[in-house]
């Protein structure tokens, strides 16, 4: 890797000279689609007999760089569009400008933003744009929530370290709230709404652009778009053929190759594009390794003017090391503990004891308590994905590992079925195989064998020596907890124009999954086999003993099945644009334990009813001049329930009369373009309330009945001011701001009540009520920085050369906690505050000057947290596992558990492209 690094930056600086005295200008415009007059994003714009050529961004708009001196004809095209030529003159240090209008000629060729809802200068809501510049230019191949850092509201974080473990939250709402979907199809989980980035490992190589809209959002299909909903559109099928290659290195011995091959328009019919990526690194935290491949495949065919076909498939085969658990913060780095932990103030034997009960880790920031050396002597296999395989490492073994495949295909047709009516449809499949690992039964930890550390971990040689000798099998395992999938839908809107300034919209969306939860041994470490009797339909001691790939601890199956239908109406006149929409949705699950025994000799089984619900929005924006314009936008959703708020997984008790989670919003905001696109800034104002939150809770009676309750009724207010800058008032230099300031709190306490039974004073059992009750009013909403301010600042020094840093900077930061743990009527105090923190990243990218006639190269590098800094990016309030003392010190950072963030990492490479 040091010779990669000293042949790219030579490669750098022997070709500066050529670029600095080069005689070169630029070619810039705008394309937009005819009689409508939006931006086309996604064409073409080449230099006709040349390799040079770029894509438009998705505000239309393309700019080419260091382009000789001289004559060209310029071209824009698009799959759909007719073609658009323009000559022009380019001369030294000037730009050119090029506006095209293309006419469209086939249908479908809005058809994945007609799909996706993608929002536009004149749509009513609050959105932020990332195209395919600033994700190549900054994601540095992290995960691909990481890209949204500059965004407003919107705060992202690796976590643990782990590849693909990442976080997003987006105006203090988690994943489960934030609507993520590629090409228009939803890829939240179809049981808690979660979204496992590994899944989709390597996609931002074939992410052509992300759309965030904050809030209720324009999408109109049934999705959990509270927060707001990220939308990824995938590259298109390319009109420029051609093949490109990247190599990449990083920190934590990282390295990646990625290869993309594009066919190009064949006969004005076909085209396709392909990507394939290999991903390898150790990871920067100690053992989150990572082994990955990923796939991306688009073709496109036109069948005739007023028929198109588009295929996609994408997937990410993986695996890797994680990094689960929080630490206290004196596990890492007791300097920072001492100013940090929120005991300064008291006797310095407070502090003494605090640091002594936590000694800080040899490995520092590094540290990870879920992996440990294992003695290479040790050769027992491993069990996953159906058959045997040796662990990842002769040297160590992870306690908790992630391996998961999960592709998903869609089918496209988009149809003209009229003047008036065009019909865009998709068909999808998303099937997932894999699981995550963890221990199961007894093991032999550090304590047991005089290890000390600031958390416990297992000592693999110390079990299996326990294992080895023990007469009744293994009596501590590995373990996988499997989850197996499928999932089917079909989404389909009609798009119907009555007349010039009234457009109708309706469509349907139907879904339904099949999900296959279960554990099984993974590695005996040492033992013959596991022993477990936890399976009703196990009758013998054979049954009982358990080898590698035997199901224990719990087989469930659920099943969810979705429809949805929703109505829109739009109206467009002048400078007035405005939208209304309303749908219905209804979801129904259902549970089966394969272990459990319903008392008849058969499988417990459980069901739900449909669940509806639904959803109204609409909105307006008014161009008040036309570089200035306001908007405004309301929306109320009933939100069905997800599958942990009305089935309890562990004995399949059904909720009686689940309630929807209820959200109501109201947004204002201003958009301005002055001086001829040299300024542009958006502003919004948000107001988001949420009703009735629901979370279920184990009970147990004064008789020792077990039971689940169903907590409801919780409420919280979101609201807020964003604002986005951009200028580039010379081509020199670009300048880009966000801000954001949130309010965001717990609005009332709540409780429940459940049948309990005391008795009298003849010992009668008598039954009485008890209640459950949370104290949360004023609490202030945890997990996310309520304030975030980014600054960015891109230099072009000279042609071809593009430097870009970028500071971001948040506060007011509560630490997550839990609002149904807080019992306390007296405990008033706030999470825990994280201490306020600004990390700095540098970007360099490089065109070199083309020596080879066809090929085109670049080389890159990316500097993460470039100053070092040392900051906590996640935390959890009065830890369960990794506090001081929650009795004398809650709320404070010595009760609390913590990521820190990556230490100072990088990104570098070059990519070739032919």
């Amino acid at each position: 890797m040091k010779k990669f690094m000293l042949g790219l930056f030579l490669t750098i600086l022997l070709t500066l000279p050529i670029t600095l005295f080069a005689q070169t200008g630029k070619i810039a415009g705008q394309v937009t689609i005819e009689k409508s007059g939006n931006p086309l994003a996604n064409a073409a714009i080449l230099i006709v007999g040349s390799e040079v050529g770029t894509y438009t961004k998705d505000n239309g708009s393309y700019i080419l760089r260091n382009v000789p001196v001289g004559s060209y004809e310029v071209q824009a095209r698009y799959l759909g569009y007719g073609i658009e030529t323009q000559m022009v003159e380019v001369k030294a240090d000037q730009t050119v400008v090029a506006n095209f209008v293309l006419i469209i000629k086939s249908i479908g060729v809005e058809g994945i933003s007609v799909i996706a809802d993608r929002a536009d200068s004149d749509t009513p809501i609050a959105y932020t744009d990332v195209d395919k510049e600033e994700i190549t230019s900054s994601l540095g191949s992290r995960d691909i929530p990481l890209v949204l850092k500059n965004t407003p509201s919107v705060y992202s974080t690796g976590q643990g370290g782990g590849a693909g473990d990442a976080s997003l939250n987006i105006r203090g709402f988690n994943q489960r709230n934030v609507a993520v979907m590629i090409n228009g199809v939803p890829v939240n989980d179809m049981e808690n709404g979660w979204v496992y980035w590994s899944n989709w490992d390597g996609l931002g190589d074939a992410t052509s652009s992300i759309q965030v809209q904050r809030g209720l959002s324009a999408v109109n299909l049934a999705v959990p778009s509270i927060g707001g909903t990220m939308n990824m559109i995938t590259d298109p099928t390319e009109m420029k053929k051609g093949i490109s290659f990247k190599q990449e290195y990083g920190s934590g011995s990282f390295q990646k190759k990625t290869l993309i091959a594009n066919s190009g328009l064949v006969n004005d019919k076909y085209a396709f594009s392909f990507n394939v990526t290999r991903k390898t690194g150790d990871g920067v935290i100690d053992a989150t390794w990572t082994d990955a491949w990923s796939y991306y495949l688009a073709t496109s065919y036109k069948i005739n003017d007023n028929n198109r076909l588009e295929f996609y498939a994408a997937g990410a085969p993986q695996r890797h090391g994680q990094n689960l658990y929080k630490q206290n913060m004196a596990a890492y780095d007791h300097d920072y503990a001492e100013e940090n932990s929120g005991l300064s103030d008291l006797p310095d034997s407070v502090m003494t004891d605090y640091l002594s009960s936590f000694p800080e880790s040899n490995a520092g920031m590094f540290y990870n308590e879920n992996w440990y050396a294992v003695s290479p002597t040790y050769t027992g296999k491993q069990w996953w994905n159906g058959d045997l395989h040796d662990r990842y490492s002769a040297n160590f073994l992870n306690e908790r590992e992630n391996f998961y495949h999960k592709p998903q295909i869609n089918l496209n047709w988009f149809t003209k079925l009229s003047e008036k009516l065009d019909i865009y449809s998709i068909v999808y499949y998303s099937g997932g195989k894999g699981g995550g690992t963890g221990t199961y039964g007894s093991m032999k930890y550090n304590y047991h064998v005089g290890i000390e550390s600031p958390s416990r971990f297992v000592v693999w040689d110390a079990t299996i020596a326990v294992n080895d000798t023990s007469s009744t099998g293994s009596v501590g395992i590995l373990r996988n907890s499997r989850n197996n999938q499928w999932t089917v839908g079909a989404i389909s809107k009609a798009n119907f124009r009555i007349s010039d300034q009234i457009n109708t919209s309706f469509g349907l969306d139907w879904r339904t999954a099949e999900i296959d939860h279960f554990r099984e041994v993974r590695d005996l470490l040492g033992g013959d086999y596991f022993y477990y009797d936890g399976n009703d339909f196990d009758s013998t001691e054979e049954d009982y003993q358990k080898g590698l790939g035997d199901k224990i601890a719990y087989h469930n199956t659920n099943t969810v099945d979705w429809m949805g239908g929703y109505l829109q109406g739009e109206y467009s006149q002048d400078k007035l644009n405005s939208y209304g929409m309303f749908g219905l949705s209804s979801v129904k699950y259902s549970f089966t334990d394969h272990f459990a025994d319903d008392g008849t000799g058969a499988e417990l089984f459980s069901e739900t009813d449909w669940l509806p619900g639904y959803q109204g929005k609409g909105g307006v924006s008014y161009r008040i001049l036309d570089d200035v314009g306001v908007f405004a936008n309301a929306g109320y959703v009933s939100k069905c329930p997800i599958f942990d708020e009305v089935i309890d997984d562990y004995d399949g008790t059904v909720a009686e009369d689940p309630e929807n989670e209820k959200f109501s919003d109201f947004e204002v905001g201003l958009n301005l373009a002055a001086l001829d696109g040299l300024l542009n800034l958006n502003a919004d104002f948000y107001y988001t309330s949420w009703f009735d939150q629901t979370r279920t809770t184990g009970i147990t009676d004064s008789l020792g009945n077990e039971g689940i309750l169903f907590l409801r009724g919780m409420d919280s207010k979101h609201s807020g001011l964003e604002l986005e800058l951009h200028s580039r008032p010379i081509e020199l230099v670009k300048f880009d701001l966000s801000l954001s300031k949130g309010d965001w709190i717990y609005t009332n306490d709540f409780g429940a009540t459940y049948k309990n039974w005391v008795a009298d004073s003849t010992g009668t059992m008598i039954e009485t009520i008890d209640s459950v009750d949370c104290y949360v009013k004023d609490l202030k909403v945890g997990d996310a920085p309520q304030t975030q301010l980014a600054f960015g600042t891109t230099f072009y020094p000279v042609q071809g050369l593009e430097l870009n840093l970028s500071y971001k900077y948040f506060s007011d930061f509560y630490a997550s906690w839990d609002p149904f743990s807080r019992g306390d009527e007296t405990d008033e105090s706030q999470s825990w505050e994280i201490p306020d923190y600004g990390v700095t990243d540098l970007h360099l990218i490089y065109g070199l000057p083309t020596i080879v006639r066809g090929v085109q190269m670049e080389a890159f590098i990316h500097v993460f947290n470039l100053f070092d800094e040392i900051y906590v990016q996640n935390a959890t309030d009065n830890s369960s596992y990794n506090s001081y003392d929650t009795e004398l010190y809650s709320h404070t950072g010595s009760s609390a558990e913590v990521f820190f963030g990556l230490p100072r990492t990088f990104n570098a490479g070059v990519s070739l492209k032919f």
